[in-house]
């Protein structure tokens, strides 16, 4: 989930992969619980890992990382007009919780501090969008 504020932020996390041994800005995101909608699933990961509600869910699209190894589908969405609604409850999924200016990202793009397959799409479906 993209979580934008109306100064134009992201709400992204800090977070350590252990596969690749690699630090990096990503966007809240996880699991579909069984018999769970992906809208249902993002709004839950965004809360759980944030301690942020949003008041508005647009699905940004749906896509494949992976088409010729795997078929492993994923949703991005962008949410609006957020709302802190407590402390993340899931405190092992980042080190930090930061805002970040929607207009640094393709700079954190280029300098590799931003490099999940799924943060680069949905980041990269909303700066082509526009904030809309």
């Amino acid at each position: 989930m993209v979580l934008l504020d109306d100064q134009d932020q992201v709400l992204m996390l800090w977070r350590h992969r252990v596969v690749p041994d690699r630090w990096g800005w990503e966007l809240p995101g996880g699991l579909i619980d069984v018999d769970e909608e992906p809208v249902d699933a993002a709004a839950r990961e965004l809360e759980e890992e944030t301690g942020y509600r949003a008041g508005e869910v647009e699905h940004l699209g749906a896509y494949q990382p992976m088409p010729g190894i795997a078929d492993a589908e994923r949703f991005a969405f962008v949410g609006r007009n957020p709302e802190r609604v407590g402390d993340p409850t899931d405190l092992s999924e980042a080190a930090r919780v930061e805002w970040v200016p929607l207009a640094s990202v393709p700079q954190m793009i280029e300098t590799g501090d931003i490099w999940s397959a799924a943060s680069l799409i949905a980041l990269s479906r909303v700066l082509m969008k526009g904030r809309g």
